[in-house]
């Protein structure tokens, strides 16, 4: 089974209208990434995987803040309709922002809406995920078995924090909650090395590949990270659509030796790309294959 761990939801249930268009050019070298995606252009983008997991992010200014444009006030329904909408193929996770009032409650509410785990994004959400607010929700999460999928590492928003993605936070965090489930998203790019070590010593903590494909020598340097320090077995596909589609990172990941053609640098096994690529993401992080 291929699982993509990481997708955004599409912002339009029909066709987008022309005049509503949108697209963003700063997270990709190559070309722009059409921000604005109907349901139907997600199930072609995704029709490589077999499951998805899709979130968005809780903001108040969707497009300002993290480039995607959305009502914030239907930042968890869309995403749990979205999912009503193909259950067998969609698994949808929620997001809060942990340091504001009825976080918990609103985190109740979607779980009555059918959604199983948790998006997080502190750079995006501006709140520090060390404070005292952020570890209650942690410890709310350990509790009902919510896995967390946090924006780790680089982000070309101005505006949000670096010191909050840095890996080492999420050493942090699984010390003092250690059956929570973690996915460090993107491998903490370009912190590779420090994601690495950090999901090689906690068994629940795990980082997703997606969007590290853009940039060959990262993600050289994050997958050779990986085999030399034995983590490779805690990696998970995702593309991080909109930027991405599944076939598209599947087919990136595989061009990781490319560039290595008359050096003696290492290479990366294509055993561990089909490890990423086939791994087991639902059992990692205690989710039910839809039925």
């Amino acid at each position: 089974m291929i699982v993509d761990v990481h997708a955004h939801t599409p912002t339009h249930r029909d066709a987008v209208p022309a005049a509503e268009r949108q697209v963003y050019d700063n997270w990709r070298n190559d070309r722009p990434v059409v921000t604005t995606n109907s349901w139907a252009d997600y199930d072609t983008a995704m029709e490589a995987a077999d499951v998805t997991i899709v979130f968005n992010i809780f903001v108040d200014n969707p497009l300002e803040l993290t480039g995607l444009p959305y009502l914030p006030e239907r930042t968890n329904d869309a995403t749990a309709e979205f999912v009503q909408d193909n259950p067998a193929k969609r698994i949808g996770f929620m997001s809060v922002n942990p340091t504001l009032p009825g976080a918990l409650e609103e985190a109740d509410r979607c779980r009555e809406l059918g959604l199983v785990g948790i998006k997080l994004g502190p750079n995006y959400q501006n709140f520090d995920p060390l404070s005292e607010p952020a570890f209650a929700f942690y410890d709310y999460c350990q509790r009902h078995g919510l896995p967390i999928l946090f924006h780790s590492g680089a982000s070309p928003m101005r505006h949000a924090p670096l010191q909050y993605t840095y890996p080492l936070v999420t050493d942090e965090i699984a010390l003092r909650y250690p059956e929570l489930r973690i996915v460090m998203a993107h491998m903490g790019h370009p912190w590779s090395r420090e994601t690495v070590v950090t999901i090689r010593k906690h068994p629940h903590v795990y980082a997703d590949v997606s969007s590290i494909y853009l940039r060959p020598w990262v993600l050289y340097q994050s997958l050779i990270n990986a085999v030399e320090w034995g983590a490779t077995g805690k990696l998970l596909l995702g593309s991080d659509f909109p930027i991405a589609t599944t076939g598209e990172a599947i087919a990136g990941l595989y061009t990781v030796n490319d560039m290595l053609e008359g050096t003696k640098l290492p290479r990366v096994p294509d055993e561990v790309i089909d490890g990423i690529v086939h791994a087991d993401a639902l059992g990692a992080l205690g989710l039910e294959v839809p039925a």
